[in-house]
């Protein structure tokens, strides 16, 4: 969506098969002699459906605010584990030619959501976020993006402390969400598990993930510390300008 899948940059979706023959060395004569002729050799290489985007920096490069160990487990392990089970769910279906981004819609199935729903939102929703974040990340936007925070909050403050506030009441797992309809105007929301706002029409710009797994490596169960400290020195204000332009033209 509009991702990040639309958004800065998408999960890659790559579907391919293919063959490689040698060729019979039927006819060739070696010392006077008529070599015996092989048969063709033939390789299948398959690749999956939806692959695991690689992350935009290296799994250090958020350091100390976002530890190497959390990314190998969050990025290494759950990350990768939604992409392998969605993959699973999908092979041999109609959906292992489609995007990520009609998995995730057409899962969805108006409001009652099949099977592979959660896998595909979920390998959407992570490469959002990575990409939602950059080394020496935080401060304050710019340009239009600030202008229309401090038209639609009040101010970048006030912003700040309703996007916190939205992560720290999502009860259980989900996500908080920055969000702008096709005007541009801003909206904060929050969403359970592994729903999207993409499949409620809505075009998201920025966003945390509040799933424990995202922080408790680095801040135990302290979610509003990771939450500011995300704010204040992890994202992407460049990233979030470029979704938040490409949102209203």
């Amino acid at each position: 969506a509009s991702y990040g899948a639309s958004k800065a940059s998408t999960p890659h979706l790559c579907k391919m098969a293919f063959a490689v023959s040698s060729k019979a060395a039927a006819g060739v004569k070696v010392a006077g002699a008529r070599r015996a002729t092989r048969p063709a050799r033939r390789t299948l290489v398959t690749m999956n459906a939806v692959e695991l985007k690689p992350l935009p920096y290296a799994m250090d490069a958020l350091e100390p605010h976002m530890s190497k160990s959390t990314f190998e487990f969050h990025y290494g392990k759950h990350h990768r584990a939604y992409v392998d089970n969605l993959n699973k769910q999908i092979a041999g279906k109609d959906w292992d030619k489609a995007t990520l981004e009609q998995i995730v819609a057409a899962s969805w199935n108006n409001g009652t959501p099949t099977p592979e729903f959660n896998n595909a939102a979920q390998v959407w929703n992570h490469t959002f976020f990575w990409e939602s974040m950059k080394p020496n990340g935080g401060g304050a936007p710019t340009g239009k993006l600030a202008e229309a925070i401090t038209r639609d909050f009040g101010s970048f403050d006030e912003f700040k402390n309703q996007f916190k506030t939205a992560g720290m009441t999502q009860f259980g797992s989900g996500w908080a969400w920055l969000v702008s309809d096709k005007s541009g105007k801003l909206s904060i929301t929050k969403t359970p598990n592994a729903v999207t706002p993409v499949v409620e029409g809505k075009t998201p710009i920025l966003t945390v993930d509040v799933w424990e797994h995202a922080y408790y490596i680095d801040f135990q169960n302290r979610r509003p510390d990771f939450i500011q400290t995300f704010m204040d020195k992890l994202v992407s204000w460049d990233a979030v300008a470029k979704r938040y332009e490409a949102a209203h033209h």
